[in-house]
């Protein structure tokens, strides 16, 4: 990570992964010498990341047992605006110069995190404590927590029809970049 001020824990990655509403997997797609992305709705468990597709389609065929991945997540992505243009203009012409512009004008603030691992196919098992019913359990909760009370139905027709993977975390690398109440850009060693 080229900005090494910005670079925070993992324990912080693992709440961007929490709070983030989907995240974006990346893999090589051998058959078309391309890169394939896709947006997901994750969840996570421990050191465990799950998401679900339909038993059929690009992303089964080319998410296989081992396939190496990269899961990128953004849980906090805006513009702060600092400065009125007034008071930009102000800063300005009393010296401050361009780099002022680029850093605390056209800036953005952020929480990111990108998660590397492997894909593991979880089994249909349809033991209700079965890894395959806790993690469709818990993208349910993570994605409709007032529908919970018809997350049963659901599981029973998800036998037959979801397939269910994992992605169990190697690496986490997460970022920030934050203002304080001072317009001053906040270091994650000091908060």
């Amino acid at each position: 990570m080229r900005r090494k001020d910005r670079e925070m824990s993992a324990e912080f990655g693992l709440q961007v992964i929490d709070q983030a509403e989907y995240g974006v997997l990346a893999a090589a797609d051998p058959a078309s010498d391309r890169p394939y992305a896709v947006p997901l709705s994750l969840v996570r468990r421990g050191q465990t990341l799950y998401f679900h597709s339909a038993r059929a389609g690009t992303k089964v065929d080319l998410l296989k047992d081992g396939t190496p991945v990269r899961i990128v997540f953004v849980a906090k992505a805006a513009v702060p605006g600092l400065y009125e243009p007034q008071e930009a203009r102000d800063l300005l012409e009393g010296g401050k110069g361009t780099s002022f512009v680029t850093s605390k004008v056209f800036t953005t603030e952020y929480s990111s995190a990108i998660v590397t691992g492997t894909i593991r196919i979880v089994e249909v098992n349809e033991d209700r404590d079965s890894e395959y019913s806790l993690a469709l359990e818990a993208v349910c909760a993570k994605y409709v927590p007032d529908m919970m009370e018809f997350f049963e139905l659901a599981l029973d027709s998800a036998y037959s029809t979801t397939k269910v993977f994992a992605v169990d975390i190697e690496e986490i690398k997460a970022k920030r970049k934050k203002f304080d109440d001072n317009k001053e850009e906040l270091k994650w060693q000091k908060d």
